[in-house]
């Protein structure tokens, strides 16, 4: 359960049907609890004291035609806890709806625009929000993680959390049933400064791999001998297959 600072982006690509979140907060392992997302149908956030039911829940019902506020009602219905929870969505078409309970601890609130959704808790201000989706809005022509990078990045600078800083999460998925991006700083001095570093090395070496890694066009992936190993030759290992 994380309870604790948290401010997060849940968005959308219609151009390349990809949804995300992207999260920070000063708790452990913060991508292990409050980020959801699911081809097809969209993203979710679940954050302030955490309850990890709601995301999957949500999602559900979007995945039933409920637009974000109406699946994001009925999955707190339910909830006993729901006034010291925070949730937020996007869907397929774009919608956003957040819910922040009456007794999250201030500064808390969300903003939306541009396919996207920012809500947080414990922050310093509500310019933490604001800064966030504002460099959402000015990146479109980043491609997602970059943009997702870029607006938490900025929501840090303009104040961030009010008790510090302990990790920080990237999740993406496009077309598949798993994530193309799945990125997780659990305990860091510097979570956002590491999760970018990640994302570096997940373009370079996590994105080749998306191309040729089984998916529903092509359940097998790549599977020539020849053309793996040429590959790894390329890349300076010396490896062969057994034949």
């Amino acid at each position: 359960m994380v309870s604790g600072m948290t401010w997060s982006i849940v968005a959308c690509d219609p151009n390349s049907g990809a949804f995300a979140v992207a999260v920070a907060t000063r708790a452990f392992a913060v991508g292990a609890s409050c980020p959801f997302v699911r081809a097809g149908v969209g993203a979710v956030s679940t954050q302030s004291v955490t309850n990890r039911y709601l995301g999957p829940a949500v999602l559900d019902a979007m995945a039933r035609g409920l637009p974000p506020a109406a699946a994001i009602e009925g999955a707190l219905a339910g909830d006993a806890g729901r006034g010291i929870r925070q949730v937020h969505a996007v869907d397929r078409t774009g919608r956003t709806a957040a819910w922040t309970g009456q007794h999250c601890v201030d500064w808390c609130g969300s903003a939306a625009g541009g396919g996207a959704s920012v809500a947080g808790n414990m922050l310093t201000g509500e310019a933490t929000v604001a800064a966030t989706l504002a460099a959402w809005r000015s990146g479109r022509d980043l491609p997602m993680p970059d943009r997702l990078m870029q607006a938490m990045e900025a929501g840090e600078a303009a104040g961030g959390d009010r008790r510090g800083k302990q990790s920080a999460a990237m999740l993406m998925v496009t077309t598949e049933d798993f994530p193309d991006l799945n990125l997780r700083v659990d305990d860091h001095a510097e979570p956002m400064a590491e999760l970018r570093r990640l994302l570096g090395i997940w373009k370079t070496e996590g994105v080749p791999r998306l191309g040729i890694s089984p998916s529903k066009a092509d359940p097998s992936g790549m599977t020539d001998l020849d053309a793996i190993e040429a590959g790894w030759i390329a890349r300076g290992m010396d490896l062969r297959f057994r034949r």
